[in-house]
């Protein structure tokens, strides 16, 4: 793990140096008139699916929904996809349920773009395009670069559904900061008590990182992490805040963060010990910070800061004697019917 989250700049620089795979969706939006979307993913890759849902709906104007599988593989619905892009988001293309849904989104008249990291896989095989995430071989049962990789791909789709080009260059230059400081999330590590409530909390293009972030210290140290929406915590679970909750606020540089505010009066009226993660421009003595990338751009901002919850799980897992890279009930390819 630790190493797969070492090779992130390079994927990027990686992806960045093979962008005319891209090129190819020119044709596919030229001779389509989609007016809708639906992606599909599982664990990490759905988290992914939440960034590129955004990224479609800011950018593109278009509804977007995240597929319920369960539609398809439980309940053989009859898919109705005419004039509907479907995306698959898959790190391994082999999951059961992706692929019979896939199939049957095209056998309903979707067109597929499936983007993973094997093009030998079957969804890779099945869709009518397919992207690469150009990852390489990833090991560890938590999935770190493969992530990052879907977030930039991400990107880099929509641009090119705008006719236009990622510039990203600093993308690389910024992820290689966080990977070489190796005190990064120290100072985190060092006073999380994995007795205590854990709660990591995003909105906007923020919330796809708290969701992933969440999900890496449950996968890695075993105990349960609530990743909500900002504004889905005020509307209920706010009321089980306590003094030794220890509450992530996962928020990047260069955004617009007046909504949180408000928020967050009520949130420290509870006491409990915060901690960001991406900027410092709300932060009050007390709270600690793990500064993230800084590229004069929120949605760039975001594809790099997920290396801020990668690390914190993995060296959280150690601190509390644990193998981040042998997850107990895990294995790294999950297949689900």
């Amino acid at each position: 793990m630790e190493s797969e989250i070492s090779q992130i700049p390079e994927v990027f620089q990686t992806i960045l140096d093979n962008s005319n795979q891209f090129d190819k969706l020119h044709d596919v939006f030229t001779k389509h008139d989609f007016n809708s979307v639906q992606i599909l993913g599982r664990g990490t890759s759905d988290n992914a699916a939440h960034f590129l849902k955004y990224l479609i709906e800011t950018k593109i104007g278009l509804p977007v929904g995240l597929t319920s599988l369960s539609s398809v593989t439980i309940y053989d619905t009859q898919l109705k996809f005419d004039n509907t892009l479907v995306i698959a988001i898959s790190q391994s293309g082999q999951s059961s349920d992706l692929i019979k849904f896939s199939k049957a989104a095209k056998a309903g008249g979707g067109f597929l773009i499936a983007m993973t990291n094997d093009e030998l896989s079957p969804l890779a095989k099945s869709a009518d395009l397919h992207l690469s995430l150009l990852a390489g071989k990833e090991n560890a049962v938590a999935a770190t670069k493969s992530y990052a990789a879907e977030l930039l791909c991400s990107l880099i789709l929509v641009d090119g559904w705008l006719n236009q080009k990622t510039t990203a260059d600093s993308i690389v230059t910024q992820a290689k900061l966080l990977v070489s400081d190796k005190n990064l999330v120290s100072s985190a590590v060092d006073s999380v008590n994995p007795q205590n409530e854990i709660v990591v909390l995003g909105r906007g293009f923020s919330y796809p990182n708290a969701k992933e972030f969440a999900l890496k210290i449950q996968e890695t140290s075993k105990i349960p992490v609530q990743g909500l929406s900002i504004a889905d915590y005020m509307h209920g679970p706010i009321s089980a805040l306590t003094s030794k909750t220890q509450l992530f606020l996962v928020a990047q540089n260069d955004s617009d963060l007046s909504f949180v505010k408000d928020y967050m009066t009520q949130i420290r009226s509870r006491s409990p010990k915060i901690y960001w993660i991406g900027t410092n421009s709300l932060v009050v003595p007390g709270e600690i910070v793990i500064e993230g990338a800084k590229t004069g751009n929120e949605i760039h901002n975001c594809i790099i800061d997920c290396i801020i919850g990668q690390r914190f799980a993995l060296e959280f897992a150690r601190k509390n004697g644990l193998d981040p890279d042998r997850p107990t009930g895990l294995s790294k390819v999950t297949l689900t019917n």
